[in-house]
């Protein structure tokens, strides 16, 4: 996949009611925040972070989804996926601390950018939006436990559909995404995945052609994946409840 390192240009921020992280907040607590939002549009492949490396900017994205990888022994396994209902990177801004993974742009969109300081300085003055960032860094942490769990236990064919059930939610049923990609975030092999998508394919839960992924039947894919999409979407709710 094409890295790209540089941050596009930054525009005057455009709330869209897709950015369901920001809109939790009351209009009151928003009015403070927005004067200091730019938006970007970010290319698949940017990459928002290195790791070890000092956060500049936090990211709320809008659409797109942005993945959290480990790279081990030069292969990049996916340890999180966050999009239009969350944020990267306030944790390790509140906290003067560095990036712990190569985060990059899995899926192009756009997002709600906010510079490091400035949002730590927020988050001292402005206690609720505080708080809300602290509880999404609480279920970031419940779905990274989740994925690690879901990759020693679960079957390739259960995990390809959660990722579908996941990837649908944020970006809705075609998904950009090719099944190399796929194979290399979920840690296997490109012909493991390419076998998983030719049998459901086959059973009409999904057709594919070099480069996207279109959900046929999402009925069939949730009841095929394991129990943990339905595990991380109920641990959201609660948190946020």
């Amino acid at each position: 996949m094409l890295r790209v390192r540089s941050l596009p240009p930054l525009t005057e921020q455009r709330r869209a009611p897709q950015q369901q992280l920001l809109a939790r907040l009351p209009r009151s607590t928003f009015a403070r925040i927005e004067p200091h939002l730019s938006f970007a549009d970010l290319p698949q492949g940017f990459i928002i972070a290195e790791s070890h490396a000092h956060l500049q900017r936090v990211y709320f994205p809008h659409d797109g989804i942005i993945s959290c990888v480990e790279l081990l022994d030069g292969r990049a396994i996916e340890s999180g996926m966050i999009g239009k209902d969350g944020q990267y990177g306030a944790g390790p801004a509140m906290d003067h601390k560095i990036s712990l993974n190569h985060v990059v742009m899995q899926v192009a969109g756009g997002a709600s950018v906010l510079d490091a300081d400035r949002l730590r300085n927020l988050a001292e003055a402005v206690p609720i939006f505080r708080e809300m960032l602290i509880h999404y860094e609480q279920f970031f942490l419940s779905q990274v436990q989740q994925t690690s769990a879901c990759n020693a236990v679960h079957d390739v064919p259960s995990r390809t559909c959660k990722w579908l059930l996941r990837m649908q939610q944020l970006v809705g049923d075609e998904i950009p995404l090719t099944q190399d990609f796929l194979a290399q975030m979920m840690g296997v092999g490109r012909t493991s995945v390419s076998g998983v998508a030719a049998k459901l394919a086959d059973a009409g839960m999904i057709s594919y052609t070099r480069g996207r992924i279109r959900i046929l039947s999402l009925a069939k894919i949730q009841k095929r994946a394991c129990e943990c999409d339905a595990a991380v979407n109920a641990n959201y709710a609660r948190i946020f409840s």
